[in-house]
């Protein structure tokens, strides 16, 4: 078989989910459990508030929501309105075990401790699932989750949405092309904690609220008291102390900034360089601000060392948190903007996802390519709310992101009003023959300096292009093609990922072996590749 260039970079990605079994025709699938693609699934939801509340709104709109299970219910109180006929839950087992043949997939939106542990428990019963980044907080619990989905031949997907976009794949698709060269360094960066972090002292206990499962919530945790510091009313994030929105800054609930926004930041890159395949050399913290006995620090700046890999050359990652302005990146011209865009005009600050981005249409300068899906061109119902130009993305997980546009970027250079200016986010590549930014969440990615982009053309598309992220993981649901952050995909993306969440627990190198998954120069850090669960929680081991 001839192997084209298209499957060459994507691999698996691009191969059909339809099973081994006969000839994939209607009757056949349907004795299989795939479901016609106009068949509405039937999704329960573990977790409820919060991120859970977006999943479950991308969802709802053709699928059925059948279940939905949270332990705090104040966090829970709109979506258990919103769904009232579906039956509520404090303890996903009992919604499993009580729901079981009413469910098809499920949602794990809830803190990331507990990530590996529901999916499991889901994926046994034959449950799809749709698992929010950064997927588990440990190494082991990502290989087991990746062996789990192979197992049970469900489909899955990490709620990275921003391997959906557009940009994603033109970043991508630029490099391949060898526009920039080979690439050599890459830095990446973002304004999170937006929680505390650094903290020296834990707050004396205080009562646990009536609307709250503390023992539950605590999960496979160590126990330990419930501690609100002393707070009756939440801070300007929804969060008391631990719960619930601070757990990601403590080690044993979250992953750090690292674990919440790499997967997003660092997704271009990693799908553009295979940085999943290539072999992690080293990790370290190069540098850290406001440490703390059981939190994350304040601040902190990442050196990932990667092998080359094919034609690509040996390669630097550095990961820069805690900021609250852009770094300043050796080569690159001053007064450029990277990352996420500024906006034009209008009172207030400028958030993620605003900028000048709407998409442009096909065959314009600077634009996606006329051969692009149309969705990936701006088409109706292609990109979410706010599509006008420098209008903010919405978070609806069905948008194919923001791609740049040389008219609106030009505009917004010449605009005599105040700009707005979005949170640090974002990330730059550098290779010996040029330089791109991109956004977020992959958004606008261009060539740097910009005026390069005023003449430019996108590379013909190689990559299949995603109908947004919920809708990806549904088609797959149904007997698509797997999901573009399938636990095949995601697993080794995160699973380097958090040798870096360890790092920043630790001085000095780690060197890493991952055909034995054992850090080789360090006893204490090599202990957290893998969890303690508390007694009472199960976690059924598929492969040791």
């Amino acid at each position: 078989m001839a192997i084209s260039r298209r499957y060459f970079f994507y691999g698996s990605l691009l191969a059909g989910a339809i099973p081994a079994i006969g000839s994939g025709n209607s009757p056949t699938l349907k004795s299989a459990g795939y479901k016609s693609p106009n068949e509405k699934l039937n999704f329960a939801s573990i977790g409820a508030g919060g991120q859970a509340a977006s999943n479950i709104s991308a969802a709802a709109p053709t699928e059925n929501i059948v279940a939905l299970c949270d332990v705090d219910e104040r966090r829970a109180a709109n979506m258990f309105t919103r769904f009232d006929k579906a039956p509520k839950y404090r303890d996903f087992r009992k919604m499993l075990d009580k729901e079981d043949k009413n469910i098809d997939a499920v949602i794990v939106a809830i803190p990331d401790h507990m990530h590996a542990t529901a999916a499991m428990w889901c994926m046994e019963r034959g449950k799809h699932v749709y698992v929010q980044k950064p997927l588990v907080r440990t190494v082991w619990e990502a290989r087991q989750l990746r062996e789990a989905a192979a197992k049970y031949k469900v489909a899955t997907q990490m709620g990275n949405q921003g391997y959906s976009n557009e940009g994603t794949r033109q970043c991508a698709e630029i490099i391949w092309n060898g526009d920039i060269g080979g690439v050599t360094e890459v830095h990446a960066w973002s304004d999170r904690p937006m929680w505390p972090q650094g903290l020296t002292e834990i707050p004396k206990e205080d009562p646990v609220p009536s609307t709250l499962d503390w023992d539950l919530w605590l999960g496979v945790a160590e126990k330990r008291p419930f501690t609100a510091a002393g707070k009756t009313e939440p801070d300007r994030n929804g969060g008391f102390f631990y719960q619930p929105f601070n757990w990601r800054g403590f080690y044993d609930f979250g992953c750090g900034a690292l674990g919440d926004m790499a997967c997003h930041i660092l997704g271009a890159p990693n799908m553009a360089l295979h940085l999943s395949h290539r072999k992690v050399v080293s990790v370290e913290c190069i540098k850290k601000e406001g440490v703390s006995p059981f939190m994350f620090p304040k601040g902190s700046v990442l050196r990932f060392d990667f092998a080359a890999y094919g034609n690509m050359p040996a390669l630097k990652v550095f990961w820069y948190d805690g900021l609250k302005e852009t770094p300043k990146i050796p080569g690159v011209p001053e007064g450029e903007w990277l990352g996420d865009p500024p906006s034009a005009g209008g009172g207030g600050r400028g958030g993620r996802g605003a900028g000048a981005a709407a998409s442009a249409p096909g065959g314009a300068p600077g634009a996606t390519p006329a051969g692009a899906p149309a969705a990936a061109q701006g088409a109706p119902g292609g990109g979410g709310r706010g599509r006008g130009a420098f209008g903010p993305v919405g978070n609806d997980f069905r948008s194919p992101g923001r791609v740049f546009n040389w008219a609106d970027f030009e505009a917004l250079k010449a605009s005599t009003t105040p700009l707005r200016f979005p949170q640090p986010d974002g990330s730059v590549f550098i290779g010996d023959k040029g330089m791109l930014t991109t956004g977020t969440y992959g958004d606008v990615t261009r060539l740097i300096p910009v005026e390069k982009m005023k003449d430019y053309r996108m590379p013909a598309p190689l990559l299949t292009r995603s109908p947004g992220h919920m809708r990806d993981f549904i088609r797959a649901c149904k007997g698509g093609d797997p999901a573009c952050s399938n636990f095949d995909i995601a697993a080794p993306f995160v699973e380097w990922m958090l040798l870096g969440v360890i790092a920043l627990r630790h001085e000095g190198k780690l060197e890493y072996d991952p055909e034995k998954m054992r850090i080789t120069n360090n006893a204490e850090a090599k202990k957290l590749l893998k969890p303690i669960f508390r007694k009472g929680w199960e976690f059924h081991t598929v492969k040791a």
